[in-house]
């Protein structure tokens, strides 16, 4: 019974944030060029232990050590006391811990990732809550990247519709540099308070600005960037490429243009599509400078202007570009009409490849029905996202290589072969690798 009423509770609390959130959309909507000064009264208890529900409780601990579990013991205490000093202002943002993880593309590469504390990660979540209402409002429907109810495979979505509709066209394919290090904190401010001057959260957001990075047991201080690992981040970045990018080009590029284009975003991932070859070029010789006034740069050699065009002789058909883990090309249906194609990106591939291999050698001596049921689910986890239609190759590729991976590692599990395939092709009947499947069909 004990849980039942639990439950229930938790069910009312989170329809009451629900209808907080609801409120500050319909504000957001009715003065689209207000900004709003009486947020932070919205975040009380109840709403922090809706934030503490939605975050993560199996990640590492931050520099103060604190768990979930520890932090649980005395829960509306802690969340209290966190509530007391975050609207009387004197919560102080610890420094963010970097450690580093394999990129897990088979190379021995590490990638650095940040690690706020458990509270830390609470009233982010908390702030993103009061955040995305109101943004979710002005943010437009080109951006998909880091929002609610909005996906890659919707962004890959629009992106073929919008090619097909035009009918090819002109590609204008981006990379920012290093972005999230990049921000500059000073245009930071300035966008987010064109919508929102309650001093609780300004001063709060600059606080995670400024709070530092602990690395090898010293803090450094940089001076641009997002908070590491922070989940505001996503959040803060959206604001900062909506007021570079989003708004610059479809209220001020677009409608200046002789034919049609398009801006698909997401996060900082981004392609523009023209219709018009001038077009396109024009775009090309400005889009850098619009970018460095805001202090970023676009990679020379990934960002370039791609030709395609619907393809008129084989020379032509051979134009690609990459979206999203997709490599893009035109082929041909079934009734003999060009389509966008697309497969799983050779980087990717080998990478998705690369950690499958990895992670069969690390635990070929666990039992085999263990490694049967993680293989499971990283090759249907795999199939979720790249199962999308005219990329039946791609997924088959990966599928036999996690085959060969699987059997290499079983088979060196002792000294002498104890796997040969004939033995593995019998354990496979019984142990099955789910067989590639189509999940998303934008036909």
């Amino acid at each position: 019974m004990e849980p039942l009423l639990r439950n229930m509770k938790d069910t009312m609390k989170s329809e009451n944030v629900y209808t907080k959130q609801q409120r500050i959309a319909a504000l957001a909507q009715k003065h689209p060029d207000v900004s709003f000064t009486s947020l932070a009264y919205h975040i009380d208890v109840e709403w922090l232990a809706e934030a503490y529900r939605r975050t993560r409780k199996d990640g590492a601990a931050g520099v103060d050590g604190m768990t979930a579990q520890e932090y649980e013991k005395e829960l509306n205490s802690n969340l209290q006391k966190l509530l007391d000093r975050f609207k009387s202002g004197t919560y102080v943002a610890p420094p963010v811990k970097r450690t580093y993880i394999p990129k897990g593309n088979g190379k021995q590469e590490l990638r650095p990732i940040g690690i706020p504390t458990l509270e830390d990660k609470v009233l982010q979540r908390a702030i993103v809550m009061v955040l995305e209402p109101l943004y979710e409002v002005d943010f437009r429907a080109s951006s998909y990247g880091f929002r609610p109810k909005r996906s890659a495979h919707q962004a890959l979505e629009d992106e073929w519709q919008s090619v097909m509709n035009m009918r090819g066209c002109w590609v204008l394919e981006m990379d920012i540099e290093k972005f999230y290090d990049r921000m500059k904190h000073e245009h930071l401010r300035e966008f987010v308070k064109q919508r929102v001057c309650d001093g609780v959260i300004i001063r709060t957001i600059g606080k995670w600005l400024n709070a530092g990075v602990l690395e090898k047991g010293e803090v450094h201080y940089p001076e641009d960037g997002s908070p590491q690992g922070g989940v505001i981040s996503p959040v803060l970045s959206n604001i900062y490429l909506h007021e570079v990018l989003d708004k610059w080009f479809e209220d001020e590029i677009v409608p200046r243009l002789k034919s049609s284009a398009k801006l698909i975003r997401f996060a900082d991932d981004a392609l523009l599509l023209f219709k018009n070859r001038e077009d396109a070029e024009r775009v090309m010789k400005v889009i850098g400078k619009r970018f460095a006034r805001f202090g970023l740069t676009l990679h020379k050699e990934k960002t370039q202007l791609v030709d395609f065009t619907r393809p008129r002789s084989k020379e032509r058909g051979a134009a690609t570009f990459d979206f999203l883990g997709f490599t893009h090309y035109w082929g041909k249906s079934r009734k003999g009409n060009h389509v966008l194609m697309r497969r799983t990106s050779r980087k990717k591939l080998k990478g998705a490849i690369g950690r499958v291999y990895d992670w069969c050698r690390k635990n070929r001596h666990n039992p085999i029905k263990e490694q049967w049921c993680d293989l499971k689910r990283k090759v249907i986890g795999h199939y979720g996202y790249y199962g999308i239609t005219f990329n039946m190759e791609g997924i088959r590729k990966f599928e036999y290589q996690v085959r060969r991976s699987w059997q290499k590692w079983l088979n060196r599990r002792a000294r002498e072969n104890v796997m040969p395939w004939e033995k593995f092709n019998a354990l496979l009947k019984r142990y099955p690798i789910p067989r590639p499947r189509i999940v998303h069909s934008y036909i």
